[in-house]
């Protein structure tokens, strides 16, 4: 492998006016094509080189993580996420709508009838994962379709004051550009007395995914996809994008050397039992995925495995180039699976607040961890950290973690240690791997299988790489 340091120049904002010959839609002209903007602090980048004569593939690795490419690319952007943007409404509700479709149907356009007070909206669906993640200092951009109207413009005013690019996924189609279709994705965001929460969007109730008009990938987005580290695609993508147009994303990425993340998230289960299309592009992201993330009840439905490690183990197996298989374990903690070992770490102490946005949170601090080569349960500790960070607060958006946050709990060192809990998840027969696992009272050293790595160590790795993302993003250009 060969590999150059680079000083890049600072990428831009910019607009983009399409000539008659894009196929961008030329009315959208306040959608942004490229990627960060204009005082957003950028420091070295490293730029992979492979020979494409070579069998072997070259690869920086990174916990057997790895980054690889057939041909000469500078990946400048760290997280790319995949459609699934939207504008949440946050609204409190004397009770959550009612189950029958018809009915839920016509809550939700009672609810649509006027505008809501722009303090209820928040940005939503995979911003989250982006605002988590250029919290923590990566580089980010947003892949998806947002509208010409008032809620698409807010969306981008969020992301470009968190630091996050965006790149249009728009077709030359002025004949339906003015039609609902084209519009920024709503979803309500229903919280009743006893603060259950209930979603609805339209999406909810079309066959269709809501931008079905989609059909191919842009040059622009090839361009993101290829520029990126890690493309993260998630189950609600489905809502958005055609499975076709999501499978050609996917196999972009991996023939161009981007690492694929994955969270079949609720809509798993359902996509598993959808459509021959459906079940096809959660396969290929189920087997091409360099990193999955799912809960134990979601990694059970999709392996019909109960103990969240065999399970893991069954997904792992199952893959053709999956390197982790992330079990996400709420109050609990998480459980990391590779080929070679299983890590754990108990979750953090928090007060709950609201839970909305946790799962994404997690994932924003999971790829930090992987594009800087962190041991498996330092990754999942910062993961567990912001994830509890973001519970404390209300809601997702722009109400995710902190990074002073995040400091503040590492600092605190307040574990959630269940050693019932996760004696009977390793009472199965785990085969003969090794489990790394973090302790508040152990003592660094092997136990058998068990490998005990203390908290406090864990703390003193994780703090310097905190506060020195923190500085950066405080560092004026």
């Amino acid at each position: 492998m060969h590999s150059v340091t680079l000083k890049s120049a600072i990428p831009y904002y910019y607009y983009h006016v399409p000539s008659s010959s894009s196929s961008l839609n030329p009315r959208r002209l306040t959608q942004p094509h490229l990627i960060f903007p204009p005082n957003h602090h950028r420091p070295s980048l490293t730029c992979l080189s492979i020979s494409a004569s070579s069998a072997a593939t070259t690869s920086a690795s990174l916990n057997g993580s790895s980054f690889h490419s057939p041909t000469l690319a500078v990946k400048h952007i760290d997280v790319a996420t995949l459609g699934n943007l939207c504008v949440d409404i946050v609204l409190n509700v004397p009770q959550l709508p009612p189950p029958d479709a018809d009915r839920r149907k016509a809550y939700m356009d009672r609810l649509s009838a006027s505008p809501p007070d722009k303090k209820y909206w928040e940005a939503g669906g995979n911003c989250n994962v982006t605002i988590a993640a250029a919290r923590l200092g990566l580089h980010c951009t947003a892949i998806g379709h947002v509208g010409d109207e008032m809620y698409g413009q807010f969306l981008l005013d969020v992301l470009r004051d968190e630091g996050i690019g965006m790149v249009g996924m728009n077709e030359d189609n002025e004949a339906e550009a003015s039609s609902a279709s084209y519009e920024t994705l709503l979803c309500w965001v229903l919280v009743d007395q006893l603060q259950r929460h209930g979603f609805c969007s339209r999406a909810d109730f079309s066959k269709e995914p809501a931008f079905s008009w989609l059909s191919k990938l842009s040059l622009q987005v090839k361009t993101a996809i290829k520029q990126s580290k890690i493309l993260f695609c998630n189950g609600y993508g489905f809502d958005e994008l055609s499975p076709a147009v999501i499978a050609s994303a996917v196999e972009y990425a991996v023939e161009v050397g981007t690492a694929i993340f994955f969270d079949p998230g609720p809509r798993g289960k359902s996509l598993s039992a959808g459509t021959h299309e459906e079940q096809g592009t959660l396969n290929l992201l189920l087997r091409m995925s360099d990193v999955l993330l799912l809960t134990s009840d979601e990694a059970e439905s999709l392996t019909g495995i109960k103990n969240p490690i065999l399970g893991g183990k069954e997904l792992l197996k199952q893959g053709v180039q999956t390197k982790w298989v992330i079990v996400k374990m709420g109050p609990k903690g998480s459980i990391l699976i590779t080929k070679s070992g299983i890590s754990c770490a108990p979750a953090f102490k928090v007060k709950v607040m609201d839970t909305v946005g946790c799962g994404d949170s997690f994932v924003a601090a999971i790829a930090y961890g992987f594009i800087h080569g962190m041991p498996m349960v330092n990754t999942l500790a910062i993961a567990n950290a912001v994830g509890a960070a973001t519970a404390m607060g209300c809601g997702a958006g722009r109400n995710v973690a902190t990074l002073d946050k995040v400091i503040e709990l590492v600092k605190a060192s307040d574990l959630n240690e269940d050693d019932k809990f996760w004696n009977e998840v390793f009472d199965e027969n785990l085969g003969v791997q090794e489990i790394t696992a973090i302790s508040k009272l152990a003592i660094n050293g092997s136990d058998g299988r068990l490998n005990c790595v203390p908290l406090q160590k864990v703390v003193t790795e994780l703090l310097p790489k905190l506060k020195s993302a923190e500085l950066e993003r405080k560092v004026p250009c």
